[in-house]
């Protein structure tokens, strides 16, 4: 009986290994949101696998009084992230440019349909009926990323007699608005639910709601803190942080002064495309952030906040704003001081409209700027395969590319919604 108990110690042992192999963390590859759990079947060690199911080893979890947390060997308790097994990718000696692949070109996972783009595949129970009832909360429609958003869901919900999209609430950027907007379409009781968090934490609570009353919710863009939702679909941040950060380590070579203009402080893409930036800025010390404040996604706040700094004195070389509108805002300000030319600008979004990122780098009021899929397309295609009970990916990251201007022309005919 001893030894049958060492045998079992130790196949505990060697799945908990297993375990924290295969247990890497969105933080490590550049997403916020939580990684689904490895079982058994991940890590491809089953009982059947060890040779020793309880009988053989005469031994029940009971019998053997150790449970996984008894064992402390989860992967949280293990202490083990990338970051503490000292294996970054700075540290493994191999950056991006090393392997030949940006950080917009390492966004791009391959393959939702096999659950390739972080989440492992689901499916989910709706009622057969002949109309489903989508609600969609807004998080502020002002924005032209979300305006573009809303037109994209709204074209392809159309494409399926057996949906009907309820008008699109917005929330204006007020959570508290947003909270009852989604407790509204609960009272409804919509078959599906897409919300677009203006905050997470505020937003966590009437989700939660949401799926306890059987409604299949679908997060874009910004996360929750609750894993009850069947599906997320957004972009990841960091990684796009990181591409723009090594756009502005090539833009300025001998290093230099930036500025950056942040989104809402609280929402997670901000801290995100915040880290992504920083972390790739820091392969060159004589780039320095010389300020950085809040420009909460709006034109006009970039525009004030440009202004001041400007007004101010400061000397700066590159703006670095977490979306487009920001970005030109901070040009508008610029060209209105004669400085437009003297800084460089760079922008996310990417959009195909006659004032978005897209023709803004066609036109030389940016350096560069990086497509951040609204998800639309992804929504409605997961939805499709809820009402049809098949398997959808439960997380699914969305690739970025770099508009350059170069490719500028080409993105913007490959990417115009106008004609549909």
């Amino acid at each position: 009986m001893h030894r049958r108990k060492l045998a079992v110690i130790g196949a505990i042992g060697a799945a908990a290994v297993l375990t924290l192999g295969a247990c890497s963390t969105n933080a490590d590859t550049g997403s916020s949101n939580t990684p689904a759990p490895t079982s058994a079947a991940d890590t491809g060690m089953s009982s059947a696998d060890t040779g020793m199911s309880s009988a053989d080893t005469g031994m029940s979890s009971a019998d053997s009084g150790m449970s996984s947390a008894d064992s402390g060997m989860s992967s949280a308790d293990s202490g083990m992230s990338s970051a503490d097994s000292g294996m970054s990718s700075a540290d493994s000696g191999m950056s991006s440019a090393d392997s030949g692949m940006s950080s917009a070109d390492t966004a791009a996972p391959s393959g939702s349909e096999s659950g390739a783009a972080g989440g492992p595949m689901t499916k989910v129970d709706i009622p057969k009926k002949d109309k489903y009832v989508i609600g969609y909360s807004q998080s502020n429609n002002a924005e032209p990323y979300r305006a573009q958003l809303n037109t994209q869901l709204t074209y392809y919900v159309k494409q399926h007699p057996n949906m009907e999209l309820l008008p699109i609430a917005d929330a204006a950027q007020d959570s508290s608005k947003q909270v009852s907007q989604v407790q509204q379409f609960i009272q409804q009781k919509v078959d599906v639910l897409i919300v677009s968090p203006n905050e997470a934490d505020p937003l966590t609570p009437p989700v939660e709601q949401a799926c306890q009353a059987g409604i299949k919710v679908i997060i874009l863009d910004r996360t929750v803190n609750t894993d009850c939702i069947a599906a997320f679909i957004g972009g990841d941040n960091v990684a796009i942080g990181k591409a723009a950060g090594e756009l502005a380590v090539k833009l300025l070579p001998d290093g230099g002064n930036v500025g950056e203009l942040q989104g809402i402080l609280s929402n997670q893409p901000q801290i995100d495309r915040d880290k992504g930036f920083r972390d790739a800025i820091a392969s060159n010390p004589k780039i320095k952030i010389v300020q950085h404040q809040e420009a909460k996604w709006l034109k006009e706040d970039g525009t004030k906040v440009t202004q001041q700094w400007l007004q101010g004195g400061d000397k700066i070389d590159l703006i670095y704003a977490h979306n487009d509108p920001m970005a030109l805002g901070a040009n508008l300000a610029a060209a209105g001081q004669g400085k437009d030319k003297d800084i460089k600008f760079i922008g996310i979004d990417g959009l195909a409209i006659p004032d978005g990122g897209i023709r803004a780098v066609q036109q030389g009021q940016l350096s560069g700027t990086f497509i951040y899929p609204t998800g639309a397309k992804e929504a409605v295609d997961t939805i499709v395969k809820m009402i049809g009970g098949e398997e959808f990916s439960s997380k699914q990251v969305l690739p970025t590319t770099p508009v350059t201007p170069e490719n500028a022309e080409e993105l913007y005919k490959q990417y115009d919604f106008s004609n549909k």
